[in-house]
């Protein structure tokens, strides 16, 4: 008797309140989707008070959507202030790396290591109201006064505008530029972008909503689908 081999199942519907993702099963396709809220948690735990995302909640959730048979694509929504660079960085590889169709929305705040997050889906979307914040990388914590120290948080600058440059329309020079800009943080560098200014700045596709979200990751779906049937 021939034994099938056992698919990857889809992740659980029932985890909406632990980790904030539930797939979804229409006539269209189906979607898995997941949230990004709060402060990205990395090797740290932040306090019981924070509303944080953490990655090792993300990672396994996204390399089950790209095995799962069942699921067609994934809907990325964001709500985020940021947070760990590593942590975020990883998290953005991993969908950029899918083969599965991609669309992120990016509703309220999309700040800070939240920009990667949203341009590395394959398709980035903007709410109106959203805005954006651009600066230079941070670091909390005792820093040794080194050229050293200084080198280290300029390569962790590169990666980040690298990883953005190359998942978007904006230039590293305008990213520069935006990242340097001291005329609109109080005490701060950086430049905060609203959700028209992210479009033409080319660092997200299209200012939408949900439903535009969905209608283009549909689309995909419908356009993989073509293509897999097409090179049979």
């Amino acid at each position: 008797m021939n034994e099938e081999n056992p698919s990857i199942g889809a992740p659980e519907e029932n985890n909406i309140a632990e980790t904030g993702s539930i797939t979804a099963k229409t006539a269209r396709g189906t979607v898995h989707c997941i949230t990004i809220v709060g402060q990205i948690e990395g090797h740290m735990e932040l306090p019981a008070q924070n509303k944080t995302t953490k990655y090792e909640h993300l990672i396994p959730q996204i390399t089950a959507v790209e095995q799962a048979e069942e699921i067609d694509g994934m809907l990325v929504l964001l709500n985020t202030v940021g947070g760990d660079v590593e942590a975020g960085l990883a998290i953005a590889e991993l969908i950029a790396g899918m083969t599965k169709p991609t669309v992120s929305l990016v509703l309220g705040g999309g700040h800070s290591i939240g920009v990667p997050l949203a341009v590395a889906a394959k398709k980035s979307f903007i709410a109106a109201s959203a805005a954006m914040t651009i600066h230079p990388v941070r670091m909390n914590g005792t820093i040794i006064a080194v050229p050293q120290a200084f080198e280290y948080l300029a390569k962790i600058q590169e990666r980040i505008v690298d990883f953005i440059t190359s998942h978007s329309g904006i230039s590293a020079e305008r990213l520069g530029q935006l990242m340097r800009e001291t005329g609109q943080l109080t005490a701060d560098v950086g430049t905060v972008i609203s959700g028209k200014q992210a479009v033409t700045l080319g660092l997200i596709d299209e200012v939408g909503t949900l439903s535009d979200a969905l209608e283009a990751l549909y689309e995909m779906i419908a356009a993989r689908r073509r293509s897999i049937e097409n090179g049979k």
